[in-house]
């Protein structure tokens, strides 16, 4: 069964620098900002939300369908994701742009100056969700605005059960076009800040969009999250993490366990177990897509924290 997951493909190039942007900005003279860090640490890793969920769903043995547009500089990580077993036909790769590149700079404080270059991600909006011949799921998670539109509606049309993620895309929607998503959707989920955000935007509470969907998932960091359905809101316990390495990419992992859970007909309860499972492991390591296990590995670290098997 294949998962088509529409959304971004990016570069994450994370410097860090060894002092407190606070010491060098000045409060009275942020009109005139002109400032220069050094940055002796830097790494680039392998991003994007859509290459982020389809990793982690290959890591349990599901077959992810990315659907993206990337720029010319995609060679690297193209390798990377065949490499994976994650095959790329909807990845459309557009020469005369870059690849959506997003750059962070972090201090000893853990605040962060990101910039973000969209590059292709404004023609994602090309790949088209009708094209693919056989759909069994799908999510539509942080893209190009006129692209999650497109998707959203695409997918209502075909009657195909996806998951609707708006994520760092929150800003570019109206209520009026929330409602209108959230309507044509099987699944929405969000984290506790979004939720706000999204019950404000729509002014809905969560149980009325819970009301208008299957299910309505919250994700709420280290207390856990809770799953809205059929009437009831399904407290889902954090799974433990060894040690906490970099949280980054954490929520993408947790979508990839939650469509295998949805996917394989899994109760609720089951299948947020398996969703916080995938990111405490994602926590345990640095970048987004650097972890490595087996589905076997993953069903015997389930059985051990939570205490019976997944099969």
């Amino acid at each position: 069964m294949s998962a088509v997951i529409c959304g971004s493909l990016a570069y994450d190039t994370i410097m860090v620098f060894q002092d407190q942007f606070k010491n060098h900005i000045l409060p009275d003279q942020v009109h005139i900002l002109n400032v220069s860090f050094l940055v002796p640490r830097m790494r680039r890793e392998f991003g994007g939300c859509a290459g982020n969920i389809a990793y982690n769903l290959r890591l349990l043995g599901a077959d992810p369908l990315p659907v993206a547009a990337v720029g010319q500089d995609f060679a690297p990580y193209r390798q990377h994701l065949q490499d994976c077993g994650i095959r790329m036909d909807y990845v459309r790769v557009y020469d005369e742009q870059f690849t959506p590149q997003c750059f962070i700079t972090t201090d000893l404080d853990n605040n962060q100056i990101t910039a973000f270059h969209p590059g292709a991600m404004s023609s994602a909006h090309e790949n088209h969700v009708r094209d693919i011949p056989e759909i069994t799921f799908g999510i539509v998670a942080p893209d190009s605005r006129d692209a999650m539109l497109q998707h959203v509606s695409e997918f209502a049309a075909r009657g195909v059960p996806f998951i609707f993620d708006p994520g760092q895309a929150m800003p570019l929607f109206s209520g009026e076009e929330f409602r209108s998503m959230i309507e044509q959707s099987t699944y929405v989920i969000v984290n506790d800040y979004e939720s706000q955000l999204l019950q404000s935007r729509t002014e809905w509470t969560a149980e009325e969009i819970a009301g208008r969907v299957k299910a309505y998932i919250v994700t709420q960091g280290p207390r856990g999250s809770t799953i809205y359905t059929n009437g009831e809101a399904l407290q889902i316990p954090a799974a433990r993490e060894r040690q906490v390495v970099d949280p980054t990419g954490c929520g993408d992992a947790y979508r990839a366990g939650l469509i295998l859970g949805i996917m394989q007909g899994k109760d609720w309860a089951t299948v947020g177990r398996m969703a916080s499972l995938m990111g405490a492991l994602k926590v345990e390591h640095p970048g987004t897509q650097n972890q490595r296990f087996t589905h076997a590995e993953f069903a015997a670290e389930f059985k051990e924290q939570f205490g019976y098997a997944l099969d």
